[in-house]
């Protein structure tokens, strides 16, 4: 790893949501300018217990902070006027209620007796 790489962060905030970990951290240039770097980590577990973590990482310049906040912004506010905020998901709700087709009867399922294990990142 080079130097650069290893130089602490500027500014560096931590969202913790269930296995995915996003990194907000702020970083200078070459010429001492700062950008910031978006990272998802995700843990993944394996059968025989061991785990790894994939990242993913885009890294936002200043001069396009406006546009991506206006897109981000506009995307959000989309799904929130279309789906509203509420979480409507088998995973993050347990008493979420999908329906599936069964020999031409529709047929309403529930995820009720199953217990939704959260593992957080180390």
């Amino acid at each position: 790893m080079n130097e650069r790489a290893e130089q602490e962060e500027i500014f560096s905030q931590v969202l913790r949501a269930g296995r995915r970990t996003y990194f907000f951290d702020v970083r200078a240039t070459k010429a001492d300018d700062y950008y910031l770097t978006v990272t998802e980590s995700k843990k993944f577990t394996h059968d025989d217990g061991s785990f790894h973590y994939q990242k993913h990482k885009i890294y936002l310049y200043k001069e396009d902070f406006s546009d991506f906040k206006d897109m981000l912004n506009k995307a959000t506010d989309f799904i929130i006027s279309n789906k509203g905020s509420e979480v409507i998901s088998e995973r993050h709700q347990k008493d979420y209620k999908k329906q599936e087709q069964e020999e031409g009867a529709l047929v309403e399922q529930t995820t009720e007796s199953f217990t939704d294990v959260s593992f957080e990142d180390i």
